[in-house]
């Protein structure tokens, strides 16, 4: 059986990739231009681009099952019109595709901020309405309507699932996303200042498997909120001081404050080329709702999240055996052996 992952250069796809292999499923990805997250791994290897249908052809042909993970991930607007472009037309490419390619299940990876946040202080779960007001984030919006074009293409016949992971944390960060880099800057004492709020955080390895399970076993057309704990950003920054042996900022900047300095991080990110780990729509996402519902994911998946402890050390632990972390003098941890980076296993499902 032949399985295709998009966005298999992601932090998800990296994850994905390596757990289907160890599952010993035959995998192909698409790969548009980064590969640095599936080099020397036995991949067969589709080039294209989400945006040209044309281009995916090659790709989803003889493929049973398909995880779509490719997506644009941003805290500061649509980026030029990339943002919808990727998150809105390239699922729909990719699902029409698969529909045409006799796809048996097509698992779509979307977020947790496809769902209205509010009201902050009652339960969020499936049933919650979808974002589609111009007043929310770019991003938020991307993912509602990305999934909107899923289901059109469900009303045709195609066998989909849709999964809507939290924040996602977890080691194979090879880019690294934002979290992993804000997490780098706290070890290396880069972060003048905390902000108030927190998010609810999963590892990268859980949202990986129940992104299998949905493939064998999730509902035609349902959602699965893959959600795992809220935590401060103190307190990830506690964790993070922990595990390295370095402490944090003591000072933690109230929202109005943040928001001011987010400005110039935006001004200061276009003019250096790189991504601020703060803007107003990465502070908007730290008010988000912390009453995120996982009830669905854990009775018809299985989803069952680790505590986030133990995500920061074995994501710390990957930075430095990749080189990317230099070893604390307070943190003798790191120069133990580690143990494996996921013991947290489980029976392979039949795909």
């Amino acid at each position: 059986m032949t399985i295709l992952v998009t966005g298999a250069s992601g932090h998800v796809g990296a994850n994905l990739v390596r757990e289907l292999l160890r599952r010993g499923e035959r995998v192909r990805v698409l790969v548009h231009h980064d590969t640095r997250a599936i080099d020397g791994l036995p991949v067969e290897r589709c080039f294209g681009d989400v945006c040209h249908p044309n281009s995916l052809c090659s790709a989803v042909e003889g493929a049973q099952i398909v995880f779509h993970l490719a997506a644009v991930i941003s805290i500061d607007g649509a980026i030029g019109g990339l943002v919808p472009a990727v998150n809105v037309e390239g699922v729909r490419n990719v699902a029409e595709a698969a529909l045409a390619a006799g796809v048996r299940r097509f698992v779509h990876c979307s977020s947790v901020h496809a769902f209205v946040q509010e009201p902050l202080d009652q339960p969020l779960d499936e049933q919650r309405a979808h974002v589609n007001l111009p007043s929310y984030p770019s991003y938020d919006r991307s993912k509602a309507a990305g999934e909107a074009e899923v289901r059109k293409v469900i009303a045709r016949g195609l066998d989909a699932v849709i999964i809507n992971p939290t924040g996602i944390i977890g080691p194979c960060d090879f880019k690294p996303s934002r979290m992993g880099r804000w997490l780098l800057a706290q070890a290396q004492r880069r972060m003048p200042a905390l902000v108030v709020g927190g998010f609810d955080w999963v590892d990268v390895r859980d949202v990986v498997r129940a992104a299998i399970a949905a493939a064998a076993q999730g509902r035609r057309g349902a959602n699965y909120l893959i959600a795992g704990h809220w935590h401060s950003m103190r307190e990830l920054a506690q964790m993070s001081a922990e595990v390295t042996g370095v402490g944090g900022p003591g000072y933690e900047a109230p929202m109005w404050l943040a928001r001011l300095g987010a400005v110039f991080a935006v001004a200061g990110g276009r003019l250096t080329g790189r991504e601020p780990l703060f803007t107003s729509e990465a502070l908007h996402a730290l008010r988000a709702n912390r009453h995120v519902q996982r009830g669905r994911a854990a009775r018809e998946l299985g989803h069952a999240p680790r505590p986030l402890r133990s995500t920061v050390e074995d994501l710390y632990k990957w930075f430095f055996e990749r080189g990317m972390l230099r070893v604390p003098a307070r943190a003798p941890r790191f120069v133990t052996p580690p143990r494996a980076l996921d013991q947290h296993t489980e029976p392979p499902r039949q795909l």
